[in-house]
């Protein structure tokens, strides 16, 4: 009878779990993706319809939010009055430029850290990633002077730069822990084949894509949505989407379907990528969690 009772118990519990967790789902999506879904229809609603709101409390009046006439003119506004287009061909190319540098800088630093033993390794290791730690804010004013003596200030590579400075020591404390994880044996038996260091390095590179191609991910969203490093270093001949969004509230006036349209345009490309290869991105940054 005790036993009947403890397994009622538990399943009556695990009920009560189950009802919560769901019940919390639903909102957390609801709170979630509520902003990106007014984004998106506000984009395309005339200025009048976008400000047309049912009455506070008024559920019923929900449809009137759906209720308009669609229109394309922010988005064509965008491209063809604000150049937005030059501004989404910037953010591509920063964005994976400092990726891709980071990437391969950051992998070779990391493999030496992983392989190669010498006096204040752990010293070394903590001094780069400390200077991640750092906000941006406090290092932006000597970084400025830095990059306005060089002529580098309104230049893509001056931001891809300024992006590298901070993506690279995330790269190497992320990386060494995926060639933590590759066993010493398979470089080993290249060597023994007659394969230099670097060749050995070559060797592993591909058991280590998925967290390389997880760190580029990475890269690319830290870079694409960053604000002030683009407004700063990259003002001028360098500006970014993200810049150029800020640039549609003026103090006269506040181009809300504008700004609307400017939204989606900058989030979309960041989340059609992660849903693609959002498998791929759990196994990378997964792939260094436990070492063999």
């Amino acid at each position: 009878m005790a036993t009947l009772e403890a397994v009622q118990y538990k399943s009556r519990t695990r009920t009560l779990v189950t009802v919560f967790t769901t019940i919390f789902l639903i909102v957390y999506l609801i709170w979630t993706l509520a902003p990106f879904l007014i984004m998106f229809v506000s984009s395309f609603k005339d200025l009048l319809e976008a400000f047309t709101l049912p009455e506070i409390g008024d559920f019923a009046g929900m449809g009137v939010f759906f209720e308009f006439t669609p229109t394309t003119k922010h988005y064509t506004e965008l491209f063809t009055e604000r150049n937005f287009s030059v501004y989404f061909i910037n953010s591509v190319i920063v964005s994976t430029g400092s990726a891709l540098v980071s990437v391969v800088l950051g992998a070779m630093a990391a493999y030496a850290l992983s392989r190669i033993d010498f006096k204040g390794k752990d010293h070394v290791f903590f001094w780069i990633i400390s200077t991640r730690m750092a906000p941006v804010v406090a290092v932006m004013v000597p970084l400025y002077a830095i990059f306005r003596n060089l002529d580098l200030v309104g230049t893509i590579p001056g931001l891809i730069l300024a992006y590298t400075t901070f993506n690279l020591p995330f790269a190497i404390w992320i990386l060494k822990g995926f060639f933590d994880n590759v066993p010493y044996a398979i470089e080993e038996a290249a060597m023994v084949d007659g394969r230099t260091r670097f060749g050995a390095f070559m060797e592993i590179l591909p058991l280590a894509a998925p967290g390389i191609g997880a760190f580029i991910v990475l890269c690319i969203l830290f870079s694409w949505n960053d604000f002030l490093f683009a407004s700063i270093i990259g003002s001028g001949g360098a500006k970014t989407l993200p810049v150029a969004t800020r640039e549609l509230v003026t103090p006269t006036s506040i181009q809300w379907g504008k700004i609307m349209a400017a939204g989606v345009i900058t989030s979309l490309p960041m989340t059609l990528l992660g849903l693609l290869i959002r498998k791929y991105l759990v196994t990378g940054l997964t792939m260094g969690a436990v070492k063999e």
